[in-house]
């Protein structure tokens, strides 16, 4: 993993001297230099570096201001105060500064720095990955039971008595005075459910259609579909007596594009 680096500092000198260090280490590419908290903001935000090499004394907004600005901002960059004064190594860790180099930088205390940041992005891609996954996975369970509570069959009451029938040979349902009625291939009957959403909530969603608010039509037993006013439509289903069920206006675009009309 490659970390890219910016280096902040109002002096040039010092700049070139942290950017040779840092060319010789082959994990580190330089995105960009600034010479003030200014500007230092600014390409933050634009280049979203891994880590900043931040100057203290600076004209401006100096190195702790700045710290202060992007844990404000909630922007995630690791930092790493490098001054030429020792007094401010307690006021850097309180800014969740990684570590606090003196100048001249010594390549030794450099690399230690670094060693600090590499464990610190591993254990944040560990995390990122490890939530990824579990998402992921919460997805795959989700979908799984889903499936599983997909009723295959399903009771229906035929006078005193109950039928199971395959969920696929129902043609429509319709809610009428609190009571939904089932109508199959062979036989009509009441459901055993308190709303039709309910019952809607164990067929698959994408062969069982609510087209009316008091409507369920299995899309695979339509045998035609008639133009009514305003655009809208009149679903003719296949039972024995062609039963005409109306597709409501929010649920007559999705028709049209699953239909191609």
């Amino acid at each position: 993993m490659t970390i890219q680096a910016l280096v902040v500092d109002d002096e040039r000198p010092a700049r070139n001297e942290l950017c040779f260090l840092l060319e010789q280490l082959p994990d580190v590419a330089i995105t960009g230099q600034a010479a003030d908290g200014l500007e230092a903001l600014k390409l933050i935000t634009e280049l979203k570096p891994d880590l900043v090499f931040l100057d203290i004394q600076m004209p401006g907004r100096n190195g702790f201001e700045v710290a202060r600005e992007l844990l404000a901002q909630h922007i995630e960059t690791y930092v790493v105060f490098v001054t030429a004064y020792d007094q401010h190594a307690i006021d850097a860790f309180e800014v969740n500064a990684v570590d606090y180099l003196l100048k001249p930088v010594e390549p030794v205390r450099l690399d230690r720095a670094l060693s600090r940041v590499r464990q610190q992005l591993s254990l944040a891609h560990k995390s990122t990955s490890t939530n990824r996954i579990d998402r992921e996975l919460q997805q795959i369970v989700r979908y799984i039971s889903a499936q599983e509570e997909r009723r295959e069959q399903v009771a229906i009451k035929v006078g005193q008595h109950f039928q199971l029938v395959p969920s696929d040979d129902i043609i429509f349902a319709s809610l009428v005075n609190d009571v939904i009625t089932i109508v199959t291939s062979r036989l009509t009957g009441i459901a055993n459910y308190r709303t039709l959403d309910e019952f809607h909530s164990i067929l698959d969603p994408a062969v069982f259609w609510r087209v009316h608010r008091s409507h369920l039509v299995n899309i695979n037993k339509i045998k035609e579909i008639v133009p009514w006013f305003s655009r809208n439509y009149i679903l003719k289903m296949k039972d024995d007596k062609g039963t005409e069920i109306p597709v409501s206006r929010s649920q007559t675009k999705r028709l049209r594009a699953h239909l191609n009309l």
